[in-house]
């Protein structure tokens, strides 16, 4: 029988079946790159540390880099019976090299050698995540600069609540996003740590440079335990989780678009191109990215369930249960990365209708509030002012009016304290403009904030 490079002590070939249930390398071998630059730092440490020769890490290096080609290139034969990509690599590189190759494994295990590709590999789908991230953000803060003057009835439970610049709703979801760049950047802090020379589970009698292995491969530093190393993913965990996040931020913006995309509000047109049309019904213009962004986010909240799950019950140290954290990682990132890339071209592609807005945001009584501070500055406590301006819109609903069709005479029925200013007072640009504190909706409030940005971002 072929002997598994493992399969020493076994007297029988593995069953085709068990080849088929363990396998990994058909969803794993996308970490073959991370796999064989691991590879190349761990055979240039046994070199300096006089455990290989020059002559044979530098064979092996070559090797390596010859399979990297036949990877990149889609030559390289992916064969299942030898399970996963590091056991496909190896195999190969000691046919390209000879019997030599079979020393790369010195002082290392397959615990540690996955535990090092799958931070190499989260590194760097993190750093992709977070220039899409910033893509979106500048589409978001292209929306406000371009559309300074809009503004748009602002809600609460989804009933107009008070006037705001639509450029201020924009940079709502601009902070949503610069928070979701925060959590990702904190976690590459515990993503960026080498576990290479943990071996299984214990460390190694080899004497290995472990600091020497992590500068090579830019980690910052390496784990200070090695049973803790093999086994730890909470940093898969802590990245679906954050994707997770970022589909759920993107989701609210989707279900937004949707909505305001709609003949019932008409706020917004959306760019053709990310439309889609109907089959039988030919004027319909379907906001199916938006659908399909609000949809896939449970994709993503199923992963982070899914990963949660495999660690919740496992002793130290590794388990072949890890072999079950890649599919979910992989799908997370793959999703959320190709989430952001098309919603950052519908975001930027986007014109919102601002007649529609305007029209919208005096509606609801949507400037109640402000007639109760107006009442409140003069002296009435605010909870009185709150009675009176509530009365008030019940004498509007009875009589078919907003509050800005009211007479001086009418507003005085209610409270002498009414003057000849409150009818100033009954527009939205007004409303929005008085909100003049920082955070705060008001245009000069806006523009201060778009310059903050704009320092602060190198968009």
């Amino acid at each position: 029988m072929e002997k598994k490079l493992w399969g020493g002590r076994f007297k029988e070939s593995t069953n085709k079946l068990v080849e088929q249930f363990t396998e990994s390398v058909s969803y794993d071998k996308r970490l073959a790159p991370f796999d064989i630059a691991g590879s190349v730092a761990h055979v240039r440490m046994l070199a300096k540390q006089g455990i290989l020769s020059k002559e044979e890490a530098d064979r092996i290096v070559e090797g390596l880099h010859k399979v990297l080609e036949e990877v990149e290139s889609g030559k390289f034969e992916w064969k299942t019976e030898l399970e996963d990509v590091h056991m496909n690599v190896e195999k190969r590189l000691t046919e390209l090299v000879g019997p030599v190759g079979g020393k790369l494994h010195t002082g290392r295990s397959r615990n540690d050698q996955v535990a090092t590709d799958v931070r190499l590999y989260v590194r760097h789908e993190i750093e992709e995540v977070l220039k899409l991230l910033k893509e979106l953000r500048r589409a978001f803060l292209k929306q406000a600069e371009e559309h300074i003057d809009v503004v748009m009835p602002g809600y609460t439970h989804l009933q107009i609540a008070q006037p705001v610049l639509y450029s201020h709703h924009m940079l709502a979801y601009y902070h949503m996003f610069k928070r979701d760049e925060e959590r990702f950047r904190d976690t590459l802090k515990r993503v960026n740590v080498s576990p290479l020379g943990s071996a299984a589970l214990a460390g190694t009698s080899y004497p290995l440079d472990r600091e020497f292995t992590a500068e090579l491969l830019g980690f910052e530093g390496v784990t200070r335990n090695s049973m803790d190393a093999v086994s730890d993913r909470d940093f898969v965990a802590e990245t679906i989780f954050n994707c997770a996040m970022v589909m759920m931020h993107l989701s609210r913006l989707s279900e937004e678009l949707i909505i305001w995309s709609t003949e019932e509000f008409g706020f917004i047109e959306l760019p053709d191109a990310f439309c889609t049309g109907s089959s039988i019904m030919p004027q319909k213009k379907n906001p199916d990215v938006s659908e399909l962004t609000r949809g896939k986010t449970g994709r993503v909240y199923g992963d982070l369930m899914a990963i949660l799950t495999i660690l919740k019950g496992l002793p130290l140290t590794y388990n072949r249960d890890l072999q079950e954290d890649k599919e979910p990682l992989f799908d997370a990132l793959d999703t959320v990365k190709m989430a952001l890339k098309v919603n950052a071209l519908v975001v930027a592609g986007m014109k919102p209708k601002a007649e529609r807005m305007r029209e919208q945001a005096r509606k609801g009584f949507s400037l109640a509030t402000d007639l109760a501070d107006y009442l409140a500055k003069k002296g009435m406590p605010f909870r009185e002012a709150h009675r009176v301006v509530g009365e008030l819109v019940a004498y509007c609903l009875d009589t078919g009016k907003e509050l800005d069709q009211l007479t001086l005479e009418e507003f005085k029925r209610f409270s002498d304290l009414f003057g000849e200013d409150v009818l100033s007072l009954m527009s939205v640009e007004g409303s929005v403009n008085s909100r003049n504190v920082i955070g705060g909706t008001a245009r000069e409030q806006v523009l201060k904030e778009i310059e903050r940005i704009k320092s602060e971002e190198s968009f």
